[in-house]
């Protein structure tokens, strides 16, 4: 992954994919298949320039052109392949989260954004885990939860994966609504992401109403 050790080192300009429930997180890995003919290009033109592509979730307004949440997170492509159909099977890796300051007039074919990255700076680093909910509250809270969905789970790659690869795995794959994927997002450190991970968890596990995520 390139480099990138100070906020000013990211581009000012950033193409964005609206997807919903497609979590990318900073020090997490987003695997992507790519057919639409825009996204195609934005593809091409991001492996010919900063290969970085910023991930946001819509949040409302026409299908084809949605509304989109006001913080997402940039993701540097680190694999990519070509079908025999055109496709383009990619992998983001992602890198620091962004604020959205606004939308630009361009003439791509795909949207951009020019990102504010002053807040997330610390996401360039390994995140600390200082605050960390115990392990055994979190497997708690999964346990109830998929109990209640009905699901299975591979109990010792949960015991045994590292948190922040858990929390990431958890919270990107769980079928949270987009409001509440997108507060684990914004969520401020990766203690705070646990932790609101754990509440949706456990309200899931016992069937309860969620209410606004905070």
């Amino acid at each position: 992954m390139a480099p990138y050790r100070k906020t000013t080192d990211l581009p000012d300009a950033l193409p964005v994919f609206p997807l919903g429930g497609a979590m990318l997180f900073p020090h997490w890995d987003l695997p992507l298949n790519i057919f639409e003919p825009r996204y195609l290009n934005m593809i091409d033109d991001a492996m010919r320039g900063e290969r970085l592509i910023g991930m946001v979730q819509p949040v409302g307004g026409p299908p084809d052109r949605p509304d989109i949440a006001g913080v997402g997170c940039a993701g540097r492509l680190t694999s990519y392949s070509e079908t025999d159909d055109g496709r383009y099977l990619i992998t983001l890796s992602g890198v620091c989260r962004f604020g959205v300051r606004r939308e630009l007039d361009v003439t791509t074919p795909y949207r951009q954004v020019e990102p504010d990255w002053s807040v997330y700076g610390g996401d360039l680093f390994a995140p600390s885990e200082a605050g960390l909910p115990e392990r055994s509250h979190l497997v708690r809270a999964l346990r109830a939860y998929i109990e209640a969905q009905g699901l299975q789970a591979d109990w010792g790659a949960v015991e045994n994966a590292p948190m922040e690869t858990l929390i990431h795995a958890l919270a990107a794959g769980c079928p949270f609504d987009i409001a509440e994927k997108q507060a684990l997002l914004e969520a401020p450190a990766l203690a705070d992401r646990a932790r609101t991970l754990i509440a949706l968890l456990e309200i899931d596990g016992r069937g309860g109403d969620r209410g606004p995520v905070q």
